[in-house]
Formats: structure tokens, C-alpha cells, sequence
């Protein structure tokens, strides 16, 4: 793979200033974000004065820890324009979910807030190892997702030529890759694996592309499936963090040069970790919940927003501003089966470590009398064989790794479901009738 490492002095100087200038910005900047959602934001004035706590109280850091928590729940509650801290007019975008759990948590940006925005997705690019006049093929969906049109504007700022193909028609998107020749493709895990399955069927080698980097969000994934994927493509895979309710892509990224977790642009996000039980705050480097505060946000300021993300926080490497480790998973998507606490990724790693069955699994959950009981669905490789001895192996692997005995169903090629964004990676059929 071809070395993608960024001329240090291309980098802002915020990127490689010391600790103690980094925790003096964010101090200023949290002390204007608190007075911001207290005097524009009714739920933040009532919330703040329930818990008997004032903006003018934060005199250090680890005073955020006296403020509330803010929910997903609470978009939904004030919805559509309710946690707005600037009247609607000077809203200059407006993202929401899909709402398929129930209403739409609904974001707004000012002119600012975009412009910010844009800034921060071009330097996770940068860092990741994309240049100015570099051509982008941006496969995230457009529209109310926030992903498509959060990287266009950041590859703009970037100087990169801008490719918006969104996601789907994947036979085009080869063509395209092809064709157009992109250094940079910025698109979910999952679907890039099905781009791949279409290069083959296609008889083009993905090796010999033009794609040098791979910037993979929305979606937790492994390093087992960067190994994959870089093999795969000779191409580096890095990995863009960001949700909605906080900015969208761009509020942490990799390094290209070192990928040893996201580091979080800490000049407008505050990271904390705290446990997800008791909400209080974790030594540092212990697992927990990962939580924001934005700090410069004008449109939809958040403080303490807990993102149910899973993560730990860990010292600056490539850049001063701390890492966090990949999102191992979701509060949301543990499963807990007869005891035992069970992620997606811990399946994917699994499975990827054997070369007889394809990357694509579903992990269907079922009820066998009282007990839960899980069926993990995956599919051979085409050119493979020996894949009913893989399945007998995985199923032992499960055991002997995560603890717990699952039903294996092996399909043949192209047997489990294709996504063209996010993988619906969980099946839970134990509620219904």
C-alpha cells in the first residue's frame, strides 16, 4: 500500500498543540456551549435548575460531571425544533433520523455549524491520508442522512474533486471506480463488501484500482475486517466517527499513518466515558459509554449527550487530542443471551477468521421454549471448499471464545441479505407472535 502519511505541515496547529493549550480552549468553550443551551434551550434551563447547577458553576473540566445527561429520547420529545438554540430562521440545514423506531430525532445547523462541519470532516480526511485535487467518490446515502452531504462538504473544503454517487446500483459503482479512478472512497463496511462480491463477479481484480484509502463510517466494524478489506483492494481502511445528534461524520477519525484508533477532534467535542449502568464517570482507560458535549455548536448544542457508543478513551499518538478505540458496539445492540453479553463484531471477527466462509453474517434470535437461542447465518465463498468443516469450527469457536453454544446455518453464496448503507446485522424474533 502506498505510503498516505500527511506532510506535518499541512496539519493545524491545534492538531499538535499540547495538552494543557487543548484543555484551555475547551474550558473557554464549554463555558460559552453551557450558557448557550441555558439562556436559548427551555429544556437545558429547566434541567440545569432541577439539578442545581448553574454554567457559572463550570470553574474546571471535571465539573461537567455536576451537569445532566441529555437522551436520544429527549430529540424525540422536543420534537421537531425544540432543543433549537437560535430561532428557526437562522437554521441554515436541517438532517433528521429515519424515525423507523419511532418519531425522528430531528438536527438543525446554522451557517456556522456547517461551515464547522465542513472543516472538521476535511481534516479526518487529511487524516486519513486524502489530499487537496484528489477525485472522492462519496457512496454514503444523501438526503436527511447526514452522511452523504457531511463528506461532500468536507471533501469541497478539502480542495478533493467530489464524485456524489450515494449508495446503490452496485455494477455502477465499480464502473465508476473504474472508470473515473478515485483515490478516496468514503462508504459504509458493509457495502463496500458488496462492491467487492461485484468486482469478482465482474472478473476485475480490486487490487488493481486506483482506490488508495477507504473511509468506512456509520457503522461499527473490526480490525479483522480492515484486514479483509485492505488485502482485498491494497488500499488503506480508516475509520470516520460521528452521529447525528452531535454533528454528523467528522467529530473523530483515525490517523492513516498509525490506525490505532479514532482521535477526537477535542477543539469542539468533549469526550467523557462513564459507566452505562450508573452513569458515573470511569477511570481513565476503563470501557464504558462514550458521551459528548459539543462545545462551539450554535444550531443544537449538546451537553453530556450519552451516545450509547462503547468505547474507551486513550492517550493522543499521531495527534495531540486523545483517541478512542473502534466502537466495540452499541448499549442498544448487546445482545444478552442466557447470561452472556454478545456483539455483532464478536461474530464478525470470528468469522472472518476463517477464509472458507464470505464476510456476510445476519444473527437471527429466537426462543427455544424459555430459552433464547441464536442462529447465526452465513454463506460459503464461491471458490471454497470444506465450508460445512468451517461452519462445525465456527460454532466451536463461538463456544470456546464468547461462551455460548449457537445453531449454525450455512447458505449458499449470496443467501444472506445485501445492505447499500448500514448492515441490519440483529434479527430479534424472541417477542414475536
Amino acid at each position: 500500500m502506498k505510503d498516505l502519511t500527511p506532510d506535518r505541515s499541512t496539519l493545524e496547529p491545534i492538531e499538535t498543540a499540547s495538552t494543557d493549550e487543548i484543555q484551555a480552549l475547551q474550558l473557554e468553550r464549554m463555558q460559552w456551549s453551557l450558557n448557550h443551551a441555558y439562556d436559548n434551550v427551555a429544556m437545558y434551563r429547566k434541567r440545569f435548575d432541577e439539578a442545581g447547577v448553574h454554567p457559572d458553576d463550570l470553574k474546571s473540566l471535571p465539573d461537567l460531571s455536576k451537569f445532566p445527561f441529555t437522551h436520544k429520547n429527549d430529540l424525540r420529545d422536543y420534537y421537531p425544533f425544540g432543543l433549537f438554540a437560535v430561532p428557526r430562521d437562522q437554521i441554515t440545514r436541517i438532517h433528521a433520523s429515519s424515525g423507523t423506531t419511532g418519531k425522528a430525532t430531528v438536527v438543525g445547523y446554522t451557517k456556522n455549524d456547517v461551515d464547522m462541519w465542513a472543516d472538521m470532516v476535511a481534516r479526518s480526511m487529511r487524516a486519513s491520508g486524502t489530499k487537496p485535487g484528489d477525485l472522492v467518490n462519496i457512496v454514503y446515502g444523501y438526503g436527511l442522512f447526514t452522511g452523504g452531504l457531511g463528506a461532500h462538504y468536507g471533501a469541497e473544503k478539502l480542495g478533493c474533486t467530489v464524485v456524489p454517487v450515494s449508495g446503490g446500483m452496485t455494477e455502477r459503482q465499480v464502473t465508476l471506480i473504474k472508470d473515473f479512478k478515485p483515490s478516496t472512497i468514503m462508504v459504509t463496511p458493509s457495502y463496500m463488501l458488496n462492491i467487492l462480491e461485484q468486482f469478482h463477479k465482474m472478473g476485475i481484480d480490486p487490487r488493481d484500482t486506483s482506490l488508495e484509502v477507504a473511509i468506512f463510517g456509520a457503522e461499527p466494524w473490526t480490525n479483522s475486517m480492515r484486514q479483509e478489506i485492505e488485502q482485498a483492494f491494497d488500499m488503506h481502511a480508516v475509520d470516520i466517527y460521528g452521529l447525528s445528534e452531535v454533528l454528523g461524520p467528522g467529530v473523530a477519525n483515525e490517523c492513516v499513518e498509525t490506525k490505532d484508533g479514532l482521535h477526537i477532534w477535542e477543539d469542539h467535542f468533549y469526550p467523557e466515558i462513564i459507566n452505562p449502568e450508573t452513569g458515573e464517570p470511569v477511570p481513565n482507560g476503563e470501557m464504558g459509554e462514550l458521551v459528548f458535549t459539543t462545545l462551539t455548536k450554535e444550531g443544537l448544542p449538546m451537553i453530556r449527550y450519552r451516545t450509547r457508543d462503547l468505547t474507551r478513551l486513550l492517550p493522543g499518538t499521531a495527534r495531540s487530542m486523545r483517541r478512542m478505540e473502534k466502537i466495540m458496539g452499541r448499549a442498544d445492540d448487546m445482545i444478552i443471551l442466557r447470561g452472556v453479553n454478545v456483539f455483532p463484531t464478536q461474530i464478525e471477527e470470528l468469522i472472518l477468521e476463517n477464509d472458507t466462509l464470505a464476510p456476510h453474517f445476519q444473527i437471527e434470535l429466537t426462543k427455544d421454549g424459555p430459552m433464547d437461542k441464536m442462529d447465526v447465518k452465513v454463506e460459503r465463498i464461491p471458490t471454497a471448499s470444506g465450508a460445512q468443516d468451517a461452519s462445525s469450527e465456527l460454532k466451536k469457536r463461538i463456544k470456546d471464545t464468547i461462551g455460548i453454544s449457537v445453531s449454525i446455518d450455512l447458505g449458499e453464496p449470496g443467501t444472506i441479505e445485501r445492505s447499500e448503507g448500514k448492515a441490519r446485522r440483529v434479527i430479534d424474533l424472541r417477542h414475536k407472535g
